[in-house]
């Protein structure tokens, strides 16, 4: 059972969720305490969009780990998808980690500037809405290297993978 935590693959499909999900499941959280103006409900919401953000580290490693092995097995379309993956992960990764720093900011800077409270959290929360969409866009090829029932019949990932991608992995 332990193995299978070994392999970068699995630990990469096992974890990807977490930057999507966490921060949408924040939002939802961050969104409520904006409602009811209260920042005993901002608190968690932040620290969940706080951890959302800075796991796009661990999900972002293990894809890189993965990218060999899972290119070898994973066909012609298959690894034309993959490259889209990484190319989209390489280009918009970051947006996580400025929705982690906003947050981080939203629960440290009202402490000595009340005033902040909201406008970071406004910010933070508009981040995360950004977060979710680039997740997504992010997610959306990497779901297509293996689910070929997801594949719209004669689609290919936009570019030209076989010149421009330089992933050494």
């Amino acid at each position: 059972m332990f193995q299978e935590f070994q392999q970068p693959g699995y630990a990469h499909v096992l974890i990807n969720h977490v930057p999507i999900i966490g921060t949408l499941m924040g939002l939802i959280g961050l969104l409520v305490g904006l409602f009811f103006k209260t920042r005993t409900a901002l608190i968690p919401a932040l620290v969940i969009l706080f951890v959302a953000g800075i796991s796009i580290w661990p999900v972002y490693e293990t894809g890189e780990a993965a990218y060999k092995p899972i290119r070898k097995i994973a066909g012609d379309p298959g690894s034309d998808w993959l490259d889209e993956h990484m190319d989209r992960a390489d280009r918009a990764a970051w947006t996580f980690w400025v929705m982690a720093s906003l947050s981080a900011a939203a629960v440290a800077a009202p402490v000595r500037w009340p005033r902040t409270a909201v406008p970071l959290a406004l910010a933070t929360a508009a981040a995360a809405v950004i977060c979710v969409g680039a997740g997504a866009w992010i997610a959306q090829p990497g779901g297509l290297v293996r689910h070929t029932e997801f594949r719209i019949p004669d689609a290919t990932p936009p570019g030209d993978h076989e010149s421009t991608h330089t992933h050494e992995h």
